[in-house]
């Protein structure tokens, strides 16, 4: 069997040295995924500036523009990933994502660089459904938490790398002025940011065609249900489960808002509360998440093993729930801390418990669902959490900014009014369905 080549082999019993691998090569494409998704974070002034808009419009291009599409399109593509290649599906969508970011770095206007966030969106929307699938059907349920984290890595090492890299880039082309690139003209520096981070990525999209197989789907009902399941099907079991998915999809998508705003506003925040550049800034952000966020991760993973091992069921969604509790005091801090020292701990703190639900609030979807219908079932958890977590958490919090505080030097007031409003409603929400998760895993394990 030659690398790239369609598998018939059995995926491992026991994790060995592949399967981790595969999680390797998809966790370096959620990294790539991330930079290319969180540059914008260091952009905020520049693209401001170039294009003559306020904080809630450039909201719309970090947030909306990118996750309606994002979201709508998984739906489709997960459909593709049930009964299709998923290796193959993933390696267009890098090469998708990659191309349409570099292409940010072309607009001209607010409704180009628009465009082209919806065109990264689309071709990221190929990447977790089918990924999730994957890494189900590589893994025993004793190591999917893990596995799960360590594919989520990309989050924050994505969104790290943006921010330690991306920030001194950004302050170095800054210094530039208008350059003249071959074929390209006359570009600022901050198109140039996007050509640098979006093109590399094509590399990535090689290196999971070639060297990546696709695993056998497990736990199929039947022969004919590799055909791909009918969508009345699919529909017919979000009824039957409709408690335990409806609780975790609307509570993890309003935590979401939290998460994100936390990730794209950060390095917004010291610049406008503690006098930051753009290069300490995203510096301090990468080190926020490179040390808070990653560590936060890896251990929601192994707790969340630890505690499904013992027999608990519903542990991906306690640890979840305990998770939001612990962000709200270090969420709320962030609008009355009158230190960056003070700063940097409380939103270190809040990305570090924040980070323990990246790993398994999908995971979540991937023990109540049949095989046949994963990548559909978590494409629609990704759907409403990325509609209301990254399309509208970060216009949230833009438009608390604009309206409410109406100074951009309040973010940190903005940051923590939604931290107090969301968190707690999100609770509430997942709390109420904790009894129905447990359920439907139970009825799941009974499919193998």
């Amino acid at each position: 069997m030659t690398a790239g080549t369609e598998s018939s082999n059995q995926p491992a019993t026991g994790v060995g040295i592949y399967p981790w691998y595969v999680v390797s090569v998809l966790m370096l494409a959620q990294t790539f995924s991330f930079i290319d998704r969180m540059i914008m974070g260091l952009l905020v002034g520049p693209v401001r500036q170039a294009f003559d808009i306020s904080d809630t419009q450039f909201s719309l291009l970090a947030g909306l523009a990118f996750a309606v599409f994002y979201a709508v399109m998984g739906l489709p593509l997960a459909r593709i990933a049930d009964r299709s290649s998923r290796r193959v599906l993933i390696s267009v969508g890098i090469a998708v994502w990659s191309v349409m970011t570099a292409l940010c770095g072309l607009a001209q206007g607010f409704w180009s660089l628009f465009l082209a966030r919806v065109g990264v969106g689309v071709g990221e929307a190929a990447l977790s459904p089918a990924a999730y699938s994957m890494i189900t059907d590589y893994f025993p349920k004793k190591a999917l938490a893990k596995a799960f984290s360590v594919y989520t890595l990309g989050v924050t090492l994505g969104s790290g790398i943006a921010y330690l890299v991306g920030g001194r880039v950004v302050q170095w082309v800054s210094t530039l002025g208008d350059i003249k690139v071959p074929i390209f003209g006359l570009m600022q520096g901050w198109q140039l940011t996007f050509l640098a981070v979006g093109l590399p990525g094509l590399l990535v999209a090689a290196l999971m065609f070639t060297t990546v197989r696709e695993p056998q789907r497990k736990g199929r009902a039947d022969d004919s249900a590799a055909q791909g399941v009918p969508i009345t099907e699919v529909l017919q079991f979000l009824r039957s489960r409709q408690r335990a998915i409806l609780t975790h999809v609307l509570g993890m998508s309003i935590y979401i808002m939290i998460v994100f705003s936390l990730n794209i506003w950060g390095p917004a925040y010291f610049i406008r509360v503690f006098g930051y550049g753009p290069a300490e800034a995203g510096l301090t952000m990468g080190g926020v998440l490179m040390i808070g966020a990653t560590s936060g991760l890896l251990l929601g993973g192994v707790l969340a093993d630890k505690w499904y091992a013992r027999g608990q069921r519903d542990a991906y969604s306690r640890l979840i729930i305990l998770s939001a509790a612990a962000v709200v005091p270090f969420g709320v801090a962030l609008g009355f801390v009158d230190s960056d020292v003070l700063g940097i701990a409380c939103l270190t703190a809040a990305l570090f418990f924040a980070a323990f639900q990246g790993g398994i609030a999908g995971g979540v979807i991937q023990l109540m669902a049949p095989a046949e219908m994963r990548g559909q079932v978590v494409a629609l958890y990704f759907l409403t959490a990325n509609l209301l977590g990254l399309g509208l958490g970060p216009t949230v919090v833009a438009s608390i900014t604009d309206y409410v505080f109406m100074d951009d030097a309040a973010l940190g007031k903005s940051l923590a009014l939604a931290t107090a409003i969301l968190c707690p409603l999100a609770i509430v929400i997942m709390g109420s369905g904790l009894g129905a998760v447990r359920q439907a895993i139970e009825k799941a394990e009974q499919w193998g």
